[in-house]
């Protein structure tokens, strides 16, 4: 068999080993005798395989750590890399193209066995560079649709906004805001046109005033809800693009003397943490940050062992945790 055509199952069968005695080889594990690891190693070569450096750390570059969100990738990627014998680094990097282009120009420059990247996308210049040192990239929740090349991670945001929209119209809502977070990101498009399809479904007008575009924060959310509730006809219900936004709409409600769901309903998106201890406990839908980041942490992994089979994209499933935020209009 030609060399570009041999799978790690084919060098195992050749080595006389396990596929998973091939991966440790692959990626400088040392709990392979070393007879055996030189064996598969001259295999390996032969057939176009570079062993990893195995410095056994992977990067994960971060915007923020101040959040449950970036609490729960964190979590995910770092017990991922446990299981594999890897530490993870974490980089906090603010949203600026400069600052990540020289933070992975140092990566580069250290080493490292793989990257996790969240929420930004570097220049097809750096990404070309990476993949010219042999460091793999996997983005977790891209901030634009990842192109050919690019692998990612993740979630039904569409399904997720369009099921938050069905509940609220199934509990008797007609009156549905949305705030929708920076309509520039690939997954606050997604949840507003899950909204927009399940008004469109139920025959329900999508009203420009009941539309509110905003930043990701809670104070973003307290604006937007502001702005929402001196309507002269104001919404009975608001879906939030994510938690914190959904605790900010609660903010604003209480500040008018207002209660969730009596007076309105309210829906996040996210379930980090402190939604099931809000006042009261927030209905939202669950990205499964942690799963994320640890399926990002495990495409690395696989990197190199058949990628021509291994997935580019892959969007984890969403679903909605009804708790005492929402409920039926107020009557009349």
């Amino acid at each position: 068999m030609p060399p570009e055509q041999a799978t790690l199952s084919d060098i195992a069968a050749r080595a006389g080993v396990s596929v998973s005695t091939v991966s440790k080889v692959l990626h400088a594990r040392t709990d392979v005798a070393p007879a055996t690891r030189e064996r598969i190693a001259r295999l390996l070569a032969d057939h176009g395989y570079r062993p990893s450096r195995g410095s056994g750390v992977v990067d994960l570059v971060i915007g923020s750590l101040n959040s449950p969100w970036a609490d729960a990738l964190v979590t995910g990627a770092v017990e991922a890399g446990a299981e594999a014998d890897c530490r993870i680094v974490i980089d906090s990097v603010p949203d600026s193209a400069d600052v990540l282009r020289h933070t992975l120009e140092r990566i580069m420059a250290r080493g490292s066995d793989g990257v996790l990247l969240v929420h930004q996308m570097p220049a097809p210049e750096t990404r070309g560079r990476l993949a010219a040192k042999r460091i793999p990239l996997v983005t977790i929740d891209p901030p634009a649709e990842p192109g050919a090349g690019v692998r990612s991670v993740g979630c039904t945001n569409w399904q997720g906004g369009l099921a938050a929209t069905r509940h609220l119209i199934e509990l008797g809502h007609r009156r549905i805001a949305t705030v929708t977070g920076p309509l520039t990101t690939w997954s606050a498009r997604a949840r507003f046109d899950g909204y927009r399809a399940a008004l469109l479904a139920a025959g329900l007008p999508v009203a420009e005033p009941l539309i509110r575009r905003a930043g990701f924060f809670a104070p973003d959310g307290r604006a937007a809800a502001l702005a929402l509730l001196d309507l002269p006809e104001p919404p009975t219900a608001v879906v939030a693009a994510n938690d914190a936004q959904a605790f900010g709409v609660l903010q604003a409600l209480a500040g008018r003397g207002l209660r969730a769901p009596a007076d309105v309903s309210v829906t996040g998106f996210d379930d980090t943490p402190v939604a099931a201890w809000a006042a009261p406990p927030l209905t939202t839908v669950v990205q499964p940050l942690e799963a994320m980041a640890a399926t990002a942490f495990r495409m690395l992994r696989l990197h190199g062992e058949g990628g021509a089979a291994q997935p580019e994209q892959v969007e984890l499933a969403t679903t909605l945790t009804v708790r005492e935020s929402t409920g039926p209009p107020p009557a009349g």
